[in-house]
């Protein structure tokens, strides 16, 4: 597959500090971890629709989570935005989206917002 997102060798070496320690066994390539959650969020992908050579789809979804919830990819961006020092422009994404009303009783059915 041709439209395969991968991440450069050079970005790679840019964010190995920001990787937690592995705990137990060795873990398996980051970098094909990291290119494969960016490929699915950037493509807008169910995490089961990730192609096979990123490996399995449920190491995608639980690396992203357990990342996310640790602020592994605030820091992998931050690193990959730096250049030499602290970046010279920052930009927020102010996307907003409109819900219909009805899901708004949800939050008293017991769901709750990710």
């Amino acid at each position: 597959m041709a439209d395969l997102f991968w991440l450069t060798k050079a970005q790679i070496e840019r964010i190995p500090r920001s990787f937690p320690l592995s705990h137990g066994g060795p873990r398996v390539d980051d970098r094909r971890v990291v290119s494969g959650i960016i490929h699915v969020i950037r493509n807008g992908l169910r995490w089961r629709d990730a192609p096979a050579e990123y490996g399995p789809h449920k190491t995608l979804c639980n690396r992203f989570i357990r990342w996310r919830r640790m602020g592994i990819f605030n820091r992998i961006f931050a690193g990959l935005a730096r250049r030499n020092g602290q970046p010279e422009r920052l930009m927020i994404d102010a996307t907003q989206r409109k819900v219909h009303r009805a899901a708004a009783s949800l939050l008293g059915k017991g769901c709750s917002p990710p």
